[in-house]
């Protein structure tokens, strides 16, 4: 009924669409090959996120709705041979409910073979100007009280240098309990469980301050299972983020291609999953026997509807043309 009574309503949903074949558009002008992918998966993989759990009766078994857009069989195909894919698609993940997270929503990502993540990260910066350019019919922005433009340069951003700039903890040296203090001194609420999700609190707080757009660079290894590692640093990968309006809106990095790397991160992130941790990945062995067929290096990006709420100013919520609510008794 607000569709048929606003013609706000109307706009947006027809924004949307031409949001989405502009994305659509960037990737297939650039030699991008659209595939589908899984929805229903035995094991959950490509993204830190508890699953919605459903029952399979033909098969007789519990299958997993998909938390990503195919990534672990996007990189598949790249050991396949084909060299450059992506998708669209809806994906489901089992958390809580803001302004900027819903349960069912949108979101595209892309492999390309023998590129790295300085490829991606520029691909996808210019995949941005265009759909909003597209879109909108400009580059320029007010998102969350900041001025954005677009059409700026976009800087690089280290992502522990950041944290300590705004906290002044550096985390290589802090202690798991140092940075429990600082959360508790900053009054943000956080999951003690493991390390990994102390420092991703930190990084939370810190993004909210910043406007950008800027490239945020360095993430370190133990808040990314799929990155591949930087030849520079150990401790970190080869990850970028983008924050535009004090939140992520997209990521990518150089994908992870070595099968006894990944054995090793799937297990630890096993390890995570026994101590309670939902959100860890599982071991999907099919995937690391891909990967001992020999996976090119590869580059991967993803976002979500989350970046068309924000360039709207508006609740990701209110961008949905039917966002779920509780039934009437």
């Amino acid at each position: 009924m607000d569709i048929l009574f606003s013609p706000e309503a109307r706009e947006l949903a027809e924004k949307k669409a031409v949001f989405w074949n502009a994305v659509r558009e960037f990737h297939i002008k650039n030699g991008f090959l659209e595939v589908e992918t899984p929805v229903l998966e035995v094991t959950t993989g490509g993204a830190d996120a508890k699953p919605f759990i459903t029952h399979h009766h033909a098969l007789d078994m519990d299958v997993y709705l998909r938390i990503s857009a195919g990534e672990l069989w996007q990189k598949r195909l790249m050991v396949a041979g084909l060299r450059k894919t992506f998708e669209i698609g809806r994906i489901f993940r089992n958390e809580g409910m803001s302004a900027e997270h819903l349960q069912d929503y949108t979101q595209c990502e892309a492999y390309w073979a023998y590129a790295d993540y300085e490829d991606m990260y520029k691909f996808l910066r210019d995949c941005y100007k265009y759909a909003a350019k597209k879109t909108f019919g400009t580059l320029q922005f007010k998102i969350n009280g900041f001025d954005v433009d677009l059409g700026k340069k976009w800087p690089l951003l280290d992502y522990t240098a950041e944290i300590k700039k705004q906290t002044g903890l550096d985390i290589w040296t802090a202690s798991d309990k140092e940075m429990e203090q600082k959360l508790e001194k900053l009054q943000v609420e956080y999951d003690a469980r493991n390390r990994a999700r102390l420092m991703d609190a930190l990084w939370k707080y810190c993004r909210k301050n910043i406007g950008g757009p800027v490239i945020v660079i360095n993430e370190p290894k133990i808040t990314s299972p799929l990155s591949k590692t930087s030849p520079k640093n150990p401790n970190i990968t080869e990850r970028f983020h983008f924050i535009i309006g004090g939140s992520e809106l997209g990521q990518g990095y150089s994908e992870l291609n070595d099968p006894i790397d990944q054995k090793e991160r799937f297990e630890a992130q096993e390890k995570l999953r026994k101590l309670g941790d939902e959100s860890a990945q599982m071991t999907d062995d099919e995937f690391i026997e891909a990967l001992e067929y020999g996976m090119p290096p590869t580059a991967g990006h993803g976002f979500s509807e989350r970046l068309f709420s924000f360039l709207m100013d508006k609740p990701v919520r209110e961008t949905q043309l039917f966002p779920l609510m509780k039934p009437k008794e």
